[in-house]
């Protein structure tokens, strides 16, 4: 099918026809395409400073969003990473997870656990995150680093086998990925805010790192600007330690993702010691349109 045009909801066949994109471009076109606000701001940046490398250098667009997002990201989730898509999103976080441990002499670190039927990604470091059996990556499955994935957490028993590989691998596992509320490509699977809270549980009894990929639910996907926030009424909210967003970021209008650290995470890297800087710069980061 081949599209020529896009118009709020709509797609638009060479020959007039259209359709209603009931999918957001996979969840990105947040506001509709080509809403006149965005399609406004673009082109006047476009005009100012289309591009400019992310390194040594700033500029106002990227200190500004960075700005916003820490204002709405929950407790101090407030350290902003860019890169230029979702993919590369969750393998900063990665590289976070790995670097904050081997900072704090947890060298052995270096692998991760995620859920049955996740999705985070088609990089290799996020493909070895998605569901080994059951996801689009399957044929790959051997020819990437096999990471541990389980059952959500939904009752006592699935909670226990959780407990239990966390256990006999945490020295080897640098953190937890989860989609919350919803795992978007694995099926549109929703699960609910005490399987969250069982996950971060198990995240603080064995001293690892909670990153939440929320490329396909951040900016009101859920009806909260992220989905973690449904916890905020708990008597103790889920904050991740790391959290992933792409996708809606720019309403769908270009790639764009960012990688957010709390401040203990960020702290493994804060030194006049060059070498433990996150040594990661793709080139179009923290792109200004």
């Amino acid at each position: 099918m081949k599209i020529v045009a896009t118009e709020g909801c709509h797609l638009i066949g060479k020959n007039g026809e259209r359709w209603i994109d009931g999918m957001a471009s996979w969840w990105s076109a947040c506001h509709g395409y080509n809403h006149p606000h965005v399609r406004e701001a673009v082109t006047a940046q476009l005009q100012r400073m289309p591009h400019v490398m992310f390194g040594g250098i700033t500029h106002d667009p990227a200190e500004r969003l960075a700005s916003r997002l820490a204002e709405v990201a929950p407790d101090d989730l407030n350290h902003v990473f860019f890169s230029d898509s979702g993919s590369v999103a969750v393998e900063v976080a990665m590289k976070m997870a790995i670097g904050h441990w081997r900072r704090h002499d947890r060298p052995g670190r270096t692998r991760f656990l995620a859920f049955e039927n996740a999705y985070h990604g088609d990089t290799t470091g996020a493909m070895s995150l998605c569901d080994p059996q059951r996801s689009m990556h399957a044929r790959y499955s051997g020819a990437i680093t096999q990471q541990f994935h389980v059952p959500l957490p939904r009752d006592e028993t699935t909670e226990t086998n959780l407990d239990r590989v966390l256990a006999e691998h945490s020295d080897s596992i640098a953190g937890v990925f989860v989609e919350p509320l919803v795992q978007g490509a694995g099926g549109m699977r929703f699960h609910d805010v005490n399987t969250l809270t069982r996950i971060r549980d198990a995240c603080r009894r064995h001293d690892l790192l909670l990153i939440a990929d929320e490329i396909a639910t951040g900016f009101q996907r859920t009806g909260k600007m992220f989905a973690v926030d449904h916890t905020a009424d708990l008597p103790s909210p889920v904050v991740p330690d790391i959290l992933c967003l792409g996708k809606a970021l720019t309403a769908g209008t270009m790639s764009m993702a960012v990688t957010i650290a709390r401040s203990h995470v960020f702290d493994s890297f804060y030194s006049d010691d060059p070498g433990a800087a996150l040594m990661h710069g793709p080139t179009f980061m923290a792109n200004p349109l």
